[in-house]
């Protein structure tokens, strides 16, 4: 830090913010600790009465808070993605269409463990809308080591931390399961709370078919859908460990891979989770437990919008929901700006 008159401090870094007084008007800073003095600057510090400002001297591999923001967003920023300019030394991405959210997260522990530096994001793995706020980045100090953002760069790894996989349009087959249901004795309550919960995305419903607890005629079903382009079979009913529950065993029998056969999640312990590989594409076909034709918020809150967006959900994804996968029942509910599934 060095004292210079204020005529000579175009290219240097203010040390301090600069305050503007208007009788009756107005009382603020006019520039703030880290600006960058420009020619245009010189006449408004003079009528704010500094004639002298202590500034910080740029030197040789020693980096503006604003530079140093500049290199966090570039290995955060991906597609789909918008930032801003930097103010204050800090950037925010928000997030340029709708879309799932994804963060490495080991990345992002090794960049925030360097030090002097920090980027802090929303929850990853969740839908988030066009316009959302995603990140923001900043470093602590007012300047910082060009040596130290290299650091960053290098413990970011070869790809950015953060994307966003926009959700696209999938055709979606239904298979809903139960006696009681095939035979008139109750009416479907699944097939409107699953197409309430579809209709925010850009789906097309291929069409339900309603059958008796009967395995085969399950699996076929299920088959049927996938032949005739189905992107994702939601499979209800049937998903619980009685003797006439077929569901999961129907699935399996597809011959899908199966991921899951029960998660860490209430509501929703009784979801399984399967892909099915067919002709070059792979099909996700989920079970669907009782609680999604009556709870608010459950399992398939947490896993429909990565599947419509395409990312495939591994069984140790399924075992991380644990933490937070209890949910409150809160009222109102604010999901998701909530702690289920995070």
């Amino acid at each position: 830090m060095k004292l210079v008159k204020t005529e000579d401090s175009v290219g240097q870094v203010l040390c301090h913010d600069i305050t503007q007084i208007i009788p009756g008007t107005y009382k603020g800073p006019v520039f703030r600790k880290g600006h960058v003095i420009t020619e245009e600057d010189i006449p408004v510090l003079l009528s704010v009465g500094k004639e002298h400002l202590y500034v910080w001297e740029k030197k040789e591999g020693i980096l503006h808070e604003d530079e140093a923001a500049e290199i966090l967003k570039e290995i955060c920023f991906n597609d789909h993605m918008l930032a801003s300019e930097p103010k204050e030394g800090k950037i925010e991405i928000t997030a340029a269409e709708d879309g799932v959210f994804k963060i490495n997260r080991d990345a992002l522990i090794r960049v925030n463990s360097l030090g002097e530096m920090m980027i802090a994001t929303i929850h990853g793995d969740f839908w988030v809308k066009k316009g959302e706020k995603l990140a923001a980045m900043r470093v602590i100090p007012l300047v910082i080591e060009e040596e130290k953002m290299e650091a960053a760069k290098k413990a970011a790894g070869n790809s950015p931390i953060l994307s966003l996989l926009p959700t696209k349009h999938r055709k979606v087959g239904i298979v809903t399961t139960g006696s009681e249901v095939f035979k008139g004795r109750i009416k479907d309550a699944f097939g409107p709370a699953i197409m309430k919960k579809l209709q925010f995305f850009d789906t097309e419903i291929m069409g339900q078919k309603i059958l008796d607890d009967d395995m085969q005629g399950i699996t076929d079903s299920i088959m049927e859908f996938i032949h005739d382009g189905a992107d994702m079979v939601l499979c209800t009913g049937g998903m619980s460990v009685d003797p006439d529950d077929k569901t999961p065993g129907a699935i399996k029998a597809t011959g899908a891979a199966m991921v899951s056969y029960g998660a860490p999640v209430l509501p929703g312990a009784m979801f399984a989770l399967a892909y099915y590989d067919y002709e070059g594409r792979t099909i996700p076909i989920l079970g669907l437990p009782g609680c999604v034709m009556y709870a608010k918020r459950t399992i398939f809150d947490l896993v429909l919008p990565r599947v419509l967006a395409g990312d495939r959900i591994t069984k140790e994804d399924i075992a991380r929901l644990g933490e937070g996968g209890l949910c409150m029942n809160c009222e109102p509910c604010t999901f998701p700006h909530c702690g289920f599934g995070k």
